[in-house]
């Protein structure tokens, strides 16, 4: 268990930027000590967390909440990337969509997401969700410390 007061790294892939606004609100308000970037389709996910292009000092995030609906590399592709690269793919996915398709959630859990969530259609409500969903896994989960790829804290650089 966390205490909330070590900075966490999130990574949100939402392309709605109202989303964002309220998903950034929602962690600041749950966990103040985080720090959250925010990519707005699947292709800067990508290049975030490989620290490609504009992204070079991105460091690792420890949460990666995605959305599945997105322009050019969808979620489900980013997902399969990401458990498919020895380097992230120990970091916690969580799927917020709007989408409440069974066939769907089975997928995207057969894929490898750590948490499916569907999306409130109202603000108050995804505040909440959000909310949740920081304190769980930003303050009661154990997280895996970052092993792979480019290290959390630049001092680790060497």
């Amino acid at each position: 268990m966390d205490d909330g007061r070590r900075v966490r790294e999130i990574l949100v892939v939402e392309d709605n930027p109202l989303d964002v606004q309220v998903i950034r609100e929602a962690l600041a308000s749950a966990v103040p000590s985080t720090v959250v970037h925010a990519v707005g389709d699947g292709d800067d996910a990508v290049r975030f967390l490989c620290a490609e292009g504009r992204f070079t000092s991105s460091r690792r995030p420890d949460l990666v909440l995605l959305d599945l609906r997105l322009p050019g590399r969808s979620g489900r592709d980013v997902l399969r990337w990401i458990r498919g690269d020895e380097a992230v793919r120990c970091i916690p996915v969580v799927v917020l969509s709007s989408s409440n398709s069974p066939a769907e959630i089975e997928d995207v859990y057969c894929l490898g997401a750590n948490c499916y969530v569907v999306k409130p259609p109202d603000l108050a409500a995804l505040t909440a969700a959000v909310e949740a969903i920081a304190r769980l896994w930003l303050v009661t989960a154990a997280l895996p410390e970052a092993r792979f790829g480019k290290p959390a804290d630049p001092a680790d650089r060497g």
